[in-house]
């Protein structure tokens, strides 16, 4: 098993990252909370959504295989019912990493994909955010990163 803490550093090292579950109506979406801040840190995000041609007025990708170049990393930012194709996806790409986004409730969290990723040797994050963990996450993500430890919705091991 390896710390979250750790697994986090080595996520928020890698520079091509996919967000899924971006919306193009971005209020309140936790993944374009994700998308818009590796942006402003200098990653190269790619807003994976299926229904549209663009989010934030950037190219959407409808599946990762359409991701020109591939990614390093993925955040499942979808219900969790559609986190174990995406899992499933990852895992014929050959992605190494992938963080499942979950705040309060069961958020993108799939108990099937995380076995899934973990079988075939995908590092998964399953909870939690990665501007929890980030240098320069702000106060409200520290707070939150603490809180969620206390309750499991932040695994301390991955």
């Amino acid at each position: 098993m390896t710390r979250t803490a750790d697994a986090a550093r080595t996520f928020l090292g890698y520079r091509r990252i996919a967000v899924t579950g971006v919306s193009h109506a971005p209020r309140g979406h936790g993944s374009n909370a994700v998308y818009g801040w590796l942006k402003e840190n200098g990653y190269l995000a790619f807003a994976v959504n299926p229904t549209v041609a663009q989010v934030e007025g950037d190219p959407a990708y409808a599946d990762l295989r359409s991701i020109p170049g591939g990614v390093d990393a993925v955040v499942i930012g979808t219900r969790p019912e559609h986190a174990e194709a995406t899992m499933r996806e990852v895992v014929d790409l050959g992605i190494p990493m992938v963080w499942m986004h979950r705040a309060f409730g069961a958020g993108s969290v799939s108990a099937a994909a995380t076995a899934y990723g973990r079988e075939h040797g995908v590092t998964v994050i399953d909870g939690g955010c990665p501007l929890m963990f980030a240098e320069n996450a702000d106060r409200g993500h520290k707070f939150m990163c603490r809180l969620l430890r206390l309750t499991g919705a932040v695994p301390r091991t991955v």
